[in-house]
């Protein structure tokens, strides 16, 4: 999507630039809802109400007073770019410096031809052993960024990044100073981490709501009754006593049957395949993949309520027996 070269000092390395990512989901369109009838979006001036071609739409700016500056197509070409085919180099600065917040596109970076890939491994290796990143600055779709340059296993990537004065002031957001937690509510809380992340597997996750977005599609197509809305599990609103919840939680988490976690997982990616397969094929495998779905669905909460009915009377139990040791006490 873009070709051109790193530059620090007077070393350049001729790269190119590929997407790093691929935002999923079903795409939806405007429709009338009475007959289903496309939706179109058209250009109209309000000034003389004529309807507008895109090659005489220019961009304007209008001020307090309502003044407009127009400023065409041509103008923004014009406009000074140097990072239009380059990423300059700011500075090699240690990882820890940069925020996360700032980040935001991901691309990789890729050695543009055979006598690239010295260079290229010279600035890798370097960036990689002295744990540093580079700030560069880089135009994209004729707009110039600030962006980072890191190491991501064998490959370099780039990262755009919010400007300085992007970043809103967050001053008065956190909790007072005078919010104090004791060494054993931390222990407990240390504890119900550690219990939660036993086994947990990141690639198996999935996108509930696409899913589900999914079924729904495939029941409007084979003109079947519309899937049954599931009930949303609703936030707490309080916290009564922090240590017994603390508990509570850990109970239920370490009480979860050994099995769930072996056949949830594989029925997730057995679900998530078939959606794949439904986005590249036609209706007919779409409304198998939408019924492949809803059965593996179907037994994954059946399991997990079945798990969380006998860990919550569990974690209830306890929680009223050291209720009666205090008072006792």
């Amino acid at each position: 999507m873009w070709k051109g070269a790193i530059g620090f000092g007077l070393v350049s390395v001729p790269v190119r630039l590929y997407a790093a990512v691929q935002e999923h989901g079903v795409k939806l369109h405007q429709v009338h809802d009475a007959d289903g009838g496309r939706i179109h979006l058209k250009r109209v001036c309000d000034a003389c109400g004529e309807q507008v071609d895109y090659e005489h739409i220019a961009k304007g700016f209008e001020d307090d007073e309502g003044h407009t500056a127009v400023v065409t197509q041509d103008e923004l070409a014009g406009l000074p770019l140097p990072s239009k085919k380059l990423i300059d180099v700011l500075a090699f600065v240690d990882a820890g410096r940069i925020d996360p917040l700032q980040l935001t596109s991901s691309y990789y970076l890729a050695p543009e031809s055979a006598a690239a890939n010295k260079p290229y491994v010279l600035l890798r290796e370097t960036l990689k052993q002295t744990d540093r990143v580079a700030v560069t600055k880089i135009a994209l779709r004729t707009r110039e960024s600030l962006a980072l340059l890191r190491v991501h296993g064998e490959l370099l990537t780039l990262h755009t990044m919010y400007w300085p004065d992007e970043i809103r002031d967050s001053a008065g957001l956190a909790p007072p100073g005078s919010v104090t937690v004791r060494p054993q509510e931390l222990k407990m809380a240390t504890s119900l981490m550690d219990t939660l992340s036993e086994d947990f597997d990141l690639d198996a996750l999935e996108d509930e709501y696409e899913v589900a977005l999914g079924e729904l599609i495939s029941a409007h197509l084979s003109d079947r009754p519309a899937p049954s809305r599931k009930d949303t599990t609703p936030a707490p609103d309080n916290v009564i006593d922090l240590m017994a919840a603390l508990q509570a939680s850990i109970d239920t988490a370490a009480k979860k049957p050994a099995e769930e976690s072996g056949k949830a997982r594989p029925a997730r990616k057995a679900a998530r395949a078939p959606a794949k397969k439904a986005g590249a094929e036609k209706r007919t495998t779409a409304k198998k993949a939408a019924s492949s779905a809803s059965s593996s669905r179907a037994g994954r909460t059946t399991a997990k309520s079945t798990a969380s009915a006998g860990a919550t009377g569990k974690g209830t139990k306890k929680a009223a027996a050291r209720k009666t040791g205090r008072r006792a006490s």
